[in-house]
Parts: structure tokens; C-alpha cells; sequence
């Protein structure tokens, strides 16, 4: 679970988007601090994106989340597999809910197929494909999706 402290952060980060007194100072913020790229999300994903590098930060951003799942799951497994096999809400191997009712059973099946469209729609391309060229708002968008599967994790006790 996020540490009193991690949520604290959020709530102030947040805060600065809403202080109409300094709009200047938040075009001075890096995109991943006005867009609240997770910190966690390694500094290489950082690095590519400021050196214009986008699909490879976005595939970057994707190959940790993968790797998160796997440790925590404990499978060796990767990609759609994992995800498929790791949140099955019949028998998930990393459980995001209580699954105590039809609501928690239907959010479980939902992330599962979140993670595992990730994989398949946003990352395999960029492993595979040659010519995939992100602009930095489409790379955004993709991190700040890598930041909601990530912080998912984090809220269901998988930090």
C-alpha cells in the first residue's frame, strides 16, 4: 500500500495544477511532473523521453510493469500470458480486489484485460515494429496509462 507520506505527495502535486496565482511555474514543471508520471518508473524512461525518444520510453515504461508483475506474482511468465494468467479473477495470483461481490469480481476482470491490452496494444508494438515513431503527447498519454496500472498495483498492497 502507499505509505502515508507517497499520498501526501500526490495531493500536493496535484494542488500545484490548481494554484491560479503561479500558471507560469507549471509550464516551467518537466511534462512528467504536470502530467504525474509515476517516480517509480525507471530514470532510463526519463532519459529517453527527454532525449526525444518516445515509443522507446513508452516501451521502457511497459517492460517495468511487466516486470513488476512478474515479481510479485512470482511467475516467470511474460506479456499477455502473465497478465492474463496473474489477474484471472477466478484464481488471480495478484488479486486487486476483494472479489466479494459481482462489482470487485467485474474490476478484477477489468484490470485484467487493462494490463493485458498494455501489452499487446502499446508495448509489443514497440518491441517488435521498426518504423513506430510517438509523439511526446502520445507518450504521455501511454505513461500516464503505465502510471495507472502501476499505482493500481501499489494501492492493492503490490508497492
Amino acid at each position: 500500500m502507499a505509505t502515508f507520506l507517497d499520498r501526501f505527495e500526490t495531493i500536493v502535486r496535484r494542488a500545484k495544477a490548481f494554484d491560479a496565482r503561479d500558471g507560469q511555474d507549471s509550464l516551467a514543471l518537466h511534462p512528467f511532473d504536470r502530467r504525474n508520471i509515476h517516480p517509480r518508473l525507471p530514470p532510463k524512461v526519463r532519459k529517453l523521453f527527454d532525449d526525444g525518444h518516445y515509443a522507446e520510453a513508452t516501451f521502457e515504461a511497459f517492460k517495468f510493469i511487466d516486470k513488476v508483475v512478474q515479481k510479485h506474482a512470482k511467475v516467470s511468465e511474460s506479456g499477455m500470458k502473465l497478465m492474463m494468467q496473474v489477474f484471472d479473477e477466478a484464481k488471480p495470483l495478484l488479486q486487486l480486489t476483494a472479489l466479494s461481490n459481482s462489482s470487485e469480481i467485474d474490476e478484477q476482470k477489468g484490470y485484467r484485460f487493462l494490463f493485458s491490452g498494455a501489452v499487446m496494444a502499446i508495448r509489443n508494438p514497440r518491441g517488435h515494429e521498426v518504423n513506430i515513431s510517438d509523439d511526446p503527447d502520445t507518450c504521455l498519454d501511454h505513461l500516464a496509462f503505465a502510471s495507472l496500472l502501476l499505482r493500481r498495483l501499489e494501492q492493492s498492497g503490490f508497492a
